[in-house]
């Protein structure tokens, strides 16, 4: 699966090894504990209805780019410190991209997945 951005008719290919948090306890360690997120990789968490969703940086040792997405618009974009950084949005999927993969990315944009 690859996470491809579109902006103004053109594409790039932000992620070409994604993986999902699915699961209760797959979305509540995120990247917790990880040392790294290979620049190729990209973490998305999927849930049922756009609301009102926190990321946090606890046992994250390494800084990332945050996209809150509803219905594959991006609604917010952020860099998150590693270790303390906390961060909220409106979003019915979450992207967590090794730090500088989301440059360019821009609220309005559209990222989405596909296989």
């Amino acid at each position: 699966m690859r996470l491809v951005h579109r902006h103004d008719g053109t594409e790039r290919v932000l992620a070409s090894r994604v993986e999902t948090a699915d699961s209760l306890l797959a979305k509540a360690r995120g990247l917790m504990f990880r040392r790294s997120l290979a620049d190729d990789r990209a973490l998305v968490f999927r849930f049922d209805a756009p609301a009102t969703r926190s990321l946090h940086m606890a046992f994250v040792p390494f800084p990332i780019d945050a996209l809150w997405l509803v219905e594959g618009e991006v609604t917010r974009k952020r860099r998150l410190r590693a270790w303390a950084d906390l961060a909220w949005g409106t979003a019915d999927a979450i992207v967590e991209l090794p730090a500088g993969a989301a440059d360019g990315v821009r609220e309005g944009d559209v990222v989405e997945l596909r296989e």
